[in-house]
This record gives structure tokens, sequence and C-alpha cells, in this order.
């Protein structure tokens, strides 16, 4: 294992998170690419972590990711062994692409050969070990990677060694499924074919056959709503590995109950304020506001936090590192699919801006009522002296259509990126209806990262139109301390003069920052769970209190569905179908306009 790399992996997820995927744009060419880095990996080592990434891009470059993972999926589904056939898979894709990455970019065969190394010192006994012929064949292919074709092995296990190496000659997808498949039924299940049919048989599995299988049994973690595209997204992600993942995940689970508790030492807190900067933007208040607003927010269970306030790393950078070019990316993946579903998202907005100017208007509308001053009615003159309804006069009551505020937070923690460009649409309708109608607005994203909730202002109250584009640069990373974010936003949407203040939150519904605190930390326990839910609701009935509007708007998996109840109560909008989000939120800033 490599010693200079800290156990602790949560305080730097993001940036190794980040260090991977560049590799993996880099060496794929392709810059849109959503791959998830497998950051447990440097609990291994650098090398393996980092070659990882790199073969990754190397398989999507070379050959069709998603034909491969199909073909694993329809495989399982006819009863292969997962595990078996995955690892054929690994062995024929290190031969397919190492060699050819190495020949292309010399400097990938010290990774290459490092991380070799590293599975091979750190499983080898496991590899060896009598019976385990998936292992030796492993160890064969490792060895042969750093010894060259020199490299001998028994002849039987020599014969299957040069049947995998036979995968450096694939010239498409289809030729390395042909290689798979072959070994697979050769050396794991000879009767496979006879049950269960050939090849042909296999790619002929249909796509309605998969959705209708329980894959959530096969399950790990669910990273996305349906369980065959999270099934497929965990085959696809673990067919380019050469580690043992049970190594991997028993490491993890060791790193989990040993460094419960993450305490940072002084030297490296005085770094954290740098790194923030560096990688989200400069912040735009003064030193003296922002010891002002954390001395006013931070307290109770959020007395070991800082709040961190800028308008991002492409508005204030303080130089264009590896974290500036992976924002433009990500703004541009979202301007992507903002012109994929362009006619939807106008559509959205057109009849969200209608609603609310049709409420607007009639808000306006004058009304006439009986009063104690104002213009005379001489037909109630008769009134005086001799009834207790002594109003004689009749004034106009005009409402003020304008007078109202609204706030726009979005949740931008981790666990939100698989969902980020439909959630920045999301809010870029609401801002645009509400521009509109004129109505002042300010649209701002949140995350944390070390003890900094960090809150990135897209758009100001008065800013005109032309700022919503700037929902945009939207990104996600890290944690989310939703209490302290909602506290704050509403801090300074109390500040302002409108009778009407609404705030809507856009978030999954599972408030979490892992603790990383100071030694001798006020608070010791992670927010999470219960602690997290009950601080955030709290944090919205104090604001109801106070007459602040809240909405939520759930933008996450139906799982955490009671989560978001348990925080917003009945005021929140579950939108399962993006062409329905203006009618569901239409419907409660409608309710919040025309009532009084």
């Amino acid at each position: 294992m490599n010693k200079e790399l800290p156990m602790e992996l949560d305080d730097s997820r993001f940036e190794l998170e980040n260090r991977v995927k560049n590799l993996l744009w880099t060496v794929s060419g392709d810059y849109g690419l959503d791959m998830k880095p497998d950051v447990s990996l440097f609990l291994r080592s650098e090398a393996i972590a980092l070659y990882d990434g790199i073969k990754q891009g190397a398989f999507a470059r070379f050959y069709d990711r998603d034909m491969m993972g199909m073909y694993l999926v329809k495989k399982v589904f006819l009863q292969a062994d997962e595990q078996c056939l995955t690892q054929l898979a690994q062995l024929c894709i290190e031969e397919a692409v190492g060699e050819k990455i190495c020949q292309e970019s010399p400097g990938i065969c010290s990774i290459q050969r490092k991380a070799c190394e590293d599975i091979l010192n750190q499983e080898f006994e496991q590899m060896c070990a009598p019976g385990n012929v998936f292992g030796k064949l492993r160890a064969a292919v490792l060895r042969r990677r750093l010894e060259g074709s020199s490299y001998r092995a028994e002849k039987k296990l020599q014969e299957l060694t040069d049947t995998v190496a036979g995968a450096a000659g694939a010239e498409n997808t289809m030729d390395l499924i042909r290689l798979v498949d072959k070994l697979y039924n050769r050396l794991v299940d000879p009767s496979f074919e006879a049950v269960h049919g050939n090849l042909e048989k296999v790619l002929a599995v249909s796509i309605k056959e998969l959705t209708e299988y329980p894959w959530e049994d096969y399950l790990t973690e669910e990273l996305y709503e349906e369980a065959l595209e999270s099934y497929m997204e965990q085959l696809t992600g673990n067919m380019t590995g050469l580690e043992d993942r049970a190594v991997t995940e028993s490491m993890e689970e060791e790193r989990r109950k040993k460094h419960k508790i993450t305490v940072l030492p002084p030297e490296v807190l005085e770094k954290a304020h740098t790194y923030v900067e560096l990688n989200y933007g400069k912040t735009y208040l003064t030193e003296t506001e922002e010891k002002r607003i954390n001395h006013l927010m931070c307290r109770g269970i959020h007395g070991d936090c800082s709040l961190y306030f800028t308008e991002g790393i492409l508005k204030n950078p303080v130089k264009r590192n590896y974290q500036y070019e992976y924002a433009v990316r990500l703004r541009n993946k979202n301007i992507w699919l903002y012109h994929d579903k362009h006619r939807i998202v106008k559509h959205n907005i057109a009849e969200l801006t209608d609603t609310l100017r049709k409420s607007l208007t009639l808000r306006a509308e004058t009304q006439t009522v009986l009063s104690d001053r104002g213009m005379i009615v001489p037909s109630r003159l008769w009134r005086i002296g001799r009834s207790s309804d002594a109003k004689i006069f009749q004034r106009e009551l005009k409402a003020d259509a304008a007078d109202f505020v609204v706030d726009v937070l979005i949740d931008a923690s981790g666990s939100q990126m698989s969902r980020q460009g439909e959630v920045a649409i999301q809010a870029y309708i609401i801002s645009e209806a509400l521009s509109n109608v004129e109505i002042p607005h300010r649209v701002m994203s949140f995350c944390t990262f070390w003890d900094y909730t960090i809150l990135h202002r897209f758009r100001k109250y008065d800013d005109p139109r032309t700022e919503n584009e700037n929902i945009f640069n939207y990104v996600t990373s890290s944690n989310n301390r939703d209490g302290l974010a909602i506290k704050t936003a509403g801090h300074s949407l109390l500040q302002r003069q409108e009778e009407k203040k609404i705030l809507i939150v856009l978030s999954d519904g599972r408030p979490y920052d892992v603790i990383v605190n100071r030694p001798n930390a006020k608070n010791p326990q992670p927010y999470r769970g219960n602690t997290a839910i009950s601080d955030t609701a709290t944090e919205v009935r104090r604001l109801r209190n106070l007459d602040v509007s809240v909405l939520g708007v759930f933008a996450g998996e139906e799982k955490d569905l009671s989560t978001e109840k348990k925080i917003f109560g009945k005021d929140f909008a579950y939108i399962r179908d993006i062409r329905n989000f203006s009618r569901i939120v239409g419907r409660y800033l409608k309710k919040q306009l025309e009532t009084e």
C-alpha cells in the first residue's frame, strides 16, 4: 500500500475524483464522458487508482463501452456467473488496451507497471491459493505485463494466458465480446451453450426482458432510479479494473470503522480556505462581512462550521487550474442538455410565466370597499346617528403586484451528480419565469467541503434576465449541510422589504455532511440521519413561522421521498417528469401570489 496517501479519503475525495476524471477525459478524448471514478482505489495505491481511470478512458476511446456492458448484462440474465464473467472481461480488456495506450503515451507505462506491481504485492497470496484458477490467471496476465512476452507459466495456465493475450488483436468490440464469451463457455461453464444458447441467443435478449428482471438483488449501491441502468453502470465500472474488488471493499470498510470521525490537524486547516478559494472561486464578501455572517449563522449544531460566499470559479477564479477546466466542461454539459430539451424547457417557461402573470393581474385588480374615510357616499348619509355601521365613505384598494421576492436554493452536493443537468434546467425555468414577470429573485446553490458550506450565487435579486444563464455554471460536489444553507438563505431573505417572501429549495432529501472537525471540536457527531433531517426541518419551520413561504422541490430518488416529507411537510413538489415541472411548481406559486 502507498504509505504516503492518507487513509482519510473523505476530505480529499473531490480533488481525487477530478484528478482521475481529467486523466480519463484526456485519454478518451471525450470530455462529455460521464463516468464515476472509484476513489477508494487510492487506498490500494495511487497507481492502481490512476491506471483504472486511464483504462476506462482508453476503453471508451477504442471500443464501445455500452455495447460491452450490455453483453455482460445479457449474459448474466441467462444465468452466467457475474463474478467470473466480469473477471474474464477485465483480463481481456487489459490485453486489448494496455499495450495500445503505452505505445501512444510512454508516460503511462510507469503508472501501468506500478499498478500491476501493487496488485501482485497486495493479492499474490489470494491469487495463488489452491483451486483459484482465476486468481492464477490474473497473476499470470499481470506478470506477463511486467516481464514481457518471454514470461512462461505452467503449461495449462500458459494456454489460457495466450488465449487472453489474443484480445490485443481485437479490432472492434464484437471481436472482444466473442473472445470473452468463448473463454467463459470453455473455462467456467462448458454446458452454457447447450442449456442457455450461444452468443447469438445471448445478444437477442430484449430490453423488455432485462427491464423486468430483479436487478436490485445484484446491486451493491443504487446510483440511479432504474435498477437495470444502475446494474449496467456497476458492471461497466468494474469491467476495466484488474484488482480484486473484495480486497478494495474490505480496505474501505476497515477505513470507515477506524475513521468515523476525521480530525484535521491545524496545519491542514490553515490550507483549507486557500483550497476552497482555488476550487470554488474567490469570495465576494470582505473579511469583515464574512466574519459577521459566520458569527450570526454558525452556531449550535453548526458551531464548528464556516460559510463561504462565491460567484463560482468560472466568474472569479484564482487561476485556471484543473478544477476551472472541469467546471467549463460541466457547464457545457448542462447547456447541451438544455439544447437537447429546448422545446420542453421553453414550453415550461411560457406556461409558468403565464400562470404567474395571471395571478399577478388578478391580484392587481382594484377593489372598492366601504371605509371611515375616502369619497362620501350620499346614499349612506342616513346611517349617521341611526346605525352602528356608520361607514359613509368608500375607497379603492389596489394590491401591490410587485410586493414579492423569491429565493431559489439548489442542493449542489455530489449525490446530485447524475441529475446535475436536469436540476440546473429546473432552476433556470423558475428564474426565467420570475424574470418575465419582474419578480425580484436570487438563485444560489450550496454544498459542504471540509468545514466550509459554500454558497454559490448565480444571480442577485435585481439582476437583469441575462444573468440567468449563470445557472448553467451549476456544479455538484462533496456533501450538503442543508440546515445551515437554508438558515443562511432565509436570513438574507428576511432583510428584504417585500411583504411576501418565498424560498424554493431544490434538493434530494438527503442532508449529509461527513464530520471533518478541528481538534477538540464542539460537535463530534456527523451531520447525517435523524440529526440532519431534524435540523433541516427545524430551519424550514422557523422560516415559516416568520412568514416565509418555503417550498421543497424534490429532485432525488423515490426511496428518499419520506425524508423530503419530514423536512417540508405538505409543501413540497415531486417532479417525476420535467414536462410537468411548470404545472406543479406553478400551482404552489399561484397559491402564494393569490393569498393575502
